[in-house]
């Protein structure tokens, strides 16, 4: 199995684990560590919308609690043809990946569209700007 398939796979199934009462719009993520590590998330969402989180921050803190801080690869899926991260969650990817940082949008179909960070998120800030280090 190549690793777009095992990333899909764990993608989908956190997305049927998905907690979406209000938009009944699952979204499930799979995140590969640059240890070869996976982790998966899912949206969840609350009656008070901003306090939901989205599938990729969900995939994001289960691999910070899993001890790695270095994404090499994600993949979102969801009912939709080209599922993107919203601007909040490249940021996040932005964190612990870099401008080649793989980004996979997958739907429930298999289809595939691959991008990189730099190319979804071209004028990035960093930590090393915020901080003139």
């Amino acid at each position: 199995m190549d690793s777009v398939t095992e990333l899909l796979n764990l993608a989908l199934q956190c997305r049927n684990n998905a907690y979406a009462p209000y938009s009944r719009f699952k979204v499930g993520a799979a995140i590969r560590c640059a240890n070869d590590k996976i982790f998966g998330g899912c949206n969840v969402e609350n009656v008070s919308y901003p306090c939901g989180t989205c599938a990729e921050a969900g995939a994001i803190s289960a691999m910070v609690a899993g001890g790695c801080t270095e994404i090499a690869e994600i993949l979102i899926v969801a009912d939709t043809e080209n599922i993107l991260p919203c601007g909040n969650c490249l940021q996040k990817i932005a964190e612990f990946g870099n401008a080649d940082t793989l980004i996979h949008s997958a739907d429930l179909n298999g289809r595939i569209r691959t991008y990189t960070l730099q190319q979804l998120l071209p004028h990035v800030f960093n930590a090393k700007e915020v901080t003139n280090a």
